[in-house]
């Protein structure tokens, strides 16, 4: 762990990257082996952070005139109507906010939909899955953003172990904006 978590205070936000069935479930070809893993904490996480949670779903509605268009081609499982079940929550992250989801048709989640509800510059927690994708994405925008960002190790799922500690790795590189943190310190800081 690279210094203390920077996003414990009360005023912080916790935000859990698309939690999802095609992320989830050991038999899609995205499905984060160790997603089964990580869910305990992040619940753990998300009642500790109260009203202040914002769970976000990746949706396959980009535009596929852009380079969308030959990521569909390549992954042509997941060019699927926003109504599948793909694309749903996975149980255990149903009611983890009070929010309604954030749904977005990009990897990184950081932008102005999300600054617009937990403000400029604010401290975030993130958790969820892939590590090496959608995390790594929305991280990397968010210290651009100004936000202070916070990643939680134990609460991310990677596509594969190496993968996470790679992630985990260059996400590491960007303090004091991006500290990489655990479960036990996030809440003990709350």
């Amino acid at each position: 762990m690279s210094g203390s978590p920077s996003a414990s205070a009360e005023d912080s936000w916790l935000v859990v990257i698309d939690p999802q069935a095609i992320f989830a479930s050991p038999d899609s070809a995205w499905g984060s082996p160790f997603f089964a893993d990580v869910i305990p904490r992040i619940r753990e996480l998300a009642d500790s952070f109260g009203e202040r949670v914002i769970v976000t779903r990746w949706m396959p509605t980009a535009d596929r005139s852009t380079s969308w268009g030959e990521y569909f081609a390549a992954w042509p499982f997941a060019d699927q109507a926003t109504s599948d079940p793909l694309f749903a929550l996975v149980s255990d992250a149903v009611g983890l906010s009070p929010h309604p989801t954030l749904d977005l048709p990009t990897f990184g989640k950081w932008g102005g939909e999300i600054e617009a509800i937990v403000g400029r510059g604010a401290r975030v927690v993130l958790t969820g899955v892939s590590t090496d994708c959608c995390v790594i994405s929305t991280a990397l925008a968010a210290a651009d953003a100004g936000a202070h960002v916070t990643v939680v190790v134990d609460a991310c799922a990677g596509s594969t172990a190496e993968n996470h500690a790679a992630a985990m790795q260059v996400m590491g590189l960007y303090p004091p904006q991006i500290t990489i943190s655990d479960t036990a310190a996030v809440l003990a800081g709350r």
